[in-house]
């Protein structure tokens, strides 16, 4: 099969296009051809360098998958070749105590997948029937490359901070993958939806696709217009996609006993200085997400099919240009998701 090969890492990283052997799917495995991997902002980290941590050398990446059941391993009860599919971004057991608790992410035997196993930039990949659920017929198989990371994770996100009808919800780089989904999940669930951005030509997708105001990052503080639009009260939840940059905003965005959701960073540096005070007076709540876990999966393809979600989907290309895809995400100039097309 063809698969992309990371030969060296770097700004840009030195890419290769190889034919390597197709992997067989083991016991509770599907082997699934790759309709389409969405390029993560975790991808570009481990191309440029930057993520090297439970990495194994000549790993295939690539954790965003959709495509067709080609085969299955022994004991596998659910899923059948043809059946049409997205996957989990962990390969989880679904026996342990945290897959039982519905914590597939954090699978004890599991490993991430383009992470500790390979992934789905080639036109095959191997997954465990419990990271995988089925697409209802309505759904095109490229963009629901995206309904895990990032729309599920946006969705583990704010279920993660309770988010409810009438809730004030902001959320920060909303032009991104995870902040376009997080915009459109928090209008779906009744809530006033305050979308920061640094990209003011994102700003009419954003009004689009559900933000009540877009609020454009400058000179000022973009805790103060939010504080300003909300009479000194407060966002009662804040979905922060970016990390170091925005943390200090995002806590001081917060009303009385909000929530703040973090995700999308994992090399980032904050100061905490005079940070500390703002979390303890508003009696404030800090989350991580790293993941989701198959529920919010089944959820996020129901929204999908029902209409309240859509993908977003920049645009699809060939692994051969995969160093262009790179470029594109390092100049976060995209609107939600690129992805990569295994087959020719």
């Amino acid at each position: 099969m063809r698969a992309l090969i990371l030969e060296s890492p770097g700004t840009p990283p030195r890419l290769s296009v190889a034919h390597v052997p197709t992997p067989q799917p083991a016991d509770g495995e599907a082997l699934v051809r790759v309709a389409a991997c969405g390029f993560c902002h975790h991808d570009r980290l481990v191309m440029a360098g930057t993520l090297r941590r439970g990495i194994p050398p000549g790993i295939i990446l690539g954790h965003e998958i959709s495509g067709t059941v080609e085969a299955t391993g022994t004991n596998t009860n659910q899923i059948r070749p043809g059946d049409r599919v997205v996957s989990l971004l962990t390969g989880a057991c679904g026996r342990c105590d945290r897959c039982q608790a519905g914590r597939e992410h954090r699978c004890r035997n599991g490993q991430g997948i383009g992470h500790g196993r390979n992934g789905g930039f080639a036109e095959y990949a191997t997954i465990p029937e419990h990271s995988l659920i089925r697409l209802p017929d309505a759904l095109d198989l490229t963009p629901s490359a995206l309904l895990a990371c990032p729309a599920g994770v946006a969705l583990q996100a704010l279920t993660a901070v309770s988010v409810s009808p009438g809730d004030t919800v902001a959320i920060t780089g909303a032009g991104g993958g995870l902040g376009i989904h997080a915009v459109q999940l928090a209008a779906a669930f009744g809530a006033r939806t305050l979308a920061v951005t640094s990209s003011p030509h994102k700003a009419p997708a954003l009004a689009a696709f559900g933000a009540d105001e877009v609020i454009e990052t400058g000179e000022l503080d973009f805790s103060e217009i939010i504080m300003a639009l909300t009479a000194d009260q407060g966002a009662d939840a804040v979905i922060d996609t970016v990390g170091a940059a925005t943390i200090r905003s995002s806590i001081r965005s917060l009303a009385q006993y909000g929530r703040l959701a973090l995700l999308g960073e994992v090399g980032g540096e904050v100061q905490l200085n005079g940070i500390i005070p703002e979390i303890l007076f508003r009696d404030a709540q800090i989350t991580g997400v790293s993941g989701l876990s198959r529920n919010t999966l089944e959820q996020a393809t129901t929204m999908a099919a029902q209409g309240k979600l859509k993908p977003i989907l920049e645009q699809a290309i060939p692994l051969e240009e995969a160093t262009r895809a790179f470029t594109m995400m390092s100049s976060r100039a995209i609107l939600g998701r690129i992805a990569l097309i295994p087959s020719i």
